[in-house]
């Protein structure tokens, strides 16, 4: 293990792996998502993807002692409970569709399911009814479908959230707390696709102080009064994460 904590603390561009993390964990304890659209685009300059997210994942542990134990208590956990285990499932068949299907299809639909629900959210949609075991199966489903598929767990998830009735602190809890744990249970997900591997551990351990550090100051940042600029910065970064997603980039 101290071989590749050495190899680790060796790897190219390290210091821009630093600071890149410290900029995920601000997004994501302010948000409550987002922190995998910051990083992996600059982490995949340096390590290969397959790396990138093995140690994202691993660095992801620290929002157990940083945002989750503040969001935890604001939570409905029965229905947290179902999204994450409902996410976790289909993130499996997300990654088996990955490695033996063309995607590029499948992602044009993410693509467009997410341009047109956040279009009808800036525009003032809502739904304002109860969402039931079945309704939050199915939006569990996707998210960890996609999440497989694409590694944004995120935006079809807070999507579902904002057009609800919960307040903003309620939201970004139930997403903190709902990525949070995703998070972990993809880890023996990637240990069994041969991604985990002990360097990628031993990376994910040295960004999970500034990666902790990070969403600490998020968290600071937050203010629940503040419903309008939350709004604002989540759907500017849903926004990012949908054009990050279009297949047509892979083409230019």
């Amino acid at each position: 293990m101290l071989d590749a904590l050495l190899a680790a603390l060796a790897t190219p561009g390290l210091i821009w792996l630093v600071l890149i993390t410290i900029v995920a964990g601000i997004v994501y304890g302010f948000a409550g998502f987002g922190a995998a659209l910051v990083y992996m685009p600059v982490a995949v300059i340096f390590i290969a993807p397959v790396v990138a997210i093995a140690t994202f994942a691993v660095s992801a542990m620290s929002s157990l002692v940083t945002v989750f134990p503040k969001a935890l208590p604001l939570v409905n956990r029965k229905a947290v409970t179902i999204l994450i285990i409902s996410a976790t499932l289909a993130a499996s068949f997300g990654i088996w569709v990955l490695r033996v299907a063309d995607v590029t299809a499948i992602r044009w639909v993410v693509v467009a399911v997410c341009s047109i629900t956040l279009v009808a959210l800036i525009a003032g949609w809502r739904y304002r009814v109860e969402p039931t075991t079945g309704t939050r199966i199915a939006i569990g489903g996707a998210a960890g479908f996609i999440g497989g598929l694409s590694g944004l767990t995120g935006p079809i998830m807070v999507l579902f959230q904002l057009a609800g009735r919960d307040s903003i602190a309620t939201t970004r809890a139930t997403t903190v707390v709902f990525l949070t744990v995703t998070s972990l249970l993809m880890l023996p997900l990637l240990a069994l696709q041969g991604v985990l591997t002990g360097p990628a551990v031993a990376l994910g351990f040295v960004l999970l102080v500034p990666y902790g550090f990070g969403a600490m100051v998020g968290q600071a940042l937050f203010r629940p009064e503040r419903e309008r600029f939350y709004r604002v910065v989540a759907y500017a970064i849903i926004g990012m994460a949908t054009l990050a997603g279009v297949p047509l980039w892979e083409t230019l």
